[in-house]
């Protein structure tokens, strides 16, 4: 879990395959819960991710780990797959 909420701030984010996802600009917090339930990421890297927002909020349960770098599970390979299985058809 994360520590201090500032020192998440401006990490890079990856996939767990290496891609390049984007940098953590905020947090979306449940203050009831006092729980991290996403991040919200900037400067996204739109071959991954196709939209014209600045950003995109990430759901927490993604993360494999925190260290100098973020490490998400690579959902974008399925989503991907699906893209091409449409354009096939």
């Amino acid at each position: 879990m994360i520590g201090e909420v500032s020192s998440i701030l401006g990490l890079r984010v990856y996939t767990d395959e290496g891609r390049y996802v984007g940098r953590i600009a905020d947090l979306s917090i449940d203050i009831d819960t006092r729980q991290v339930k996403g991040i919200a990421v900037v400067d996204v890297n739109r071959m991954l991710i196709d939209t014209r927002a600045n950003g995109v909020i990430i759901p927490y349960r993604l993360v494999k780990a925190v260290g100098d770098i973020v490490i998400i599970k690579d959902v974008f390979k399925r989503m991907e797959r699906k893209k091409e299985q449409t354009e096939e058809t």
